[in-house]
């Protein structure tokens, strides 16, 4: 892969890797440090692509690799209050409450979630970057789901609106 296309192939991919980044370590910080290292080691590690269509699962896993690195580098616990202040201020956000409930599911399966519904990655795909069983993630994608449903049943109340609606429907079924 040459450096032309290295570059156009970034830059083709930097939403969908601030995405997965930001359903690791949540912090704007974190998920921009993560993402500038991940394309660093990518384009130093280059020559370990073996096939240039498999860029994207590559750098995927390069860049869940350096959001837990960052993770286990800060260890650090942030008090319940300024973890509710932050929601409130995102929960205003365009996300609402679909991106509330994405974000309390276990990492596990806000990685998949992240990565299947809303980055678009096949279950294949997401086997190859993450090295587990196509069977594992279907069944971790239930999970995912049957916990949003849940998570979510509580504002069927109130009616969903725009793509929130669009995204709810096609993560719960």
């Amino acid at each position: 892969m040459t450096k032309d296309v290295f570059m156009k192939e970034v830059r083709d991919a930097e939403a969908m890797l601030y995405h997965i980044s930001k359903s690791i370590p949540k912090t704007d910080s974190d998920c921009g440090d993560a993402v500038q290292e991940t394309i660093l080691k990518a384009y130093e590690k280059l020559p370990t692509l073996k096939k240039e269509k498999y860029f994207r699962t590559w750098i995927t896993r390069i860049l869940i690799n350096e959001c837990k690195g960052i993770l286990r580098k800060r260890k650090n616990v942030i008090p319940y209050e300024e973890y509710m202040d932050n929601m409130r201020l995102t929960e205003e956000d365009s996300y609402s409450h679909l991106y509330m409930a994405i974000m309390e599911l276990p990492e596990e399966l806000r990685i998949l979630v992240t990565l299947y519904y809303l980055e678009g990655f096949s279950q294949k795909e997401i086997s190859e970057a993450l090295d587990i069983p196509e069977g594992t993630i279907k069944s971790r994608l239930s999970r995912a789901r049957d916990f949003l449903k849940e998570q979510l049943s509580e504002e069927e109340q109130r009616p969903a609106t725009g793509k929130n609606s669009q995204q709810l429907k096609s993560i719960t079924g």
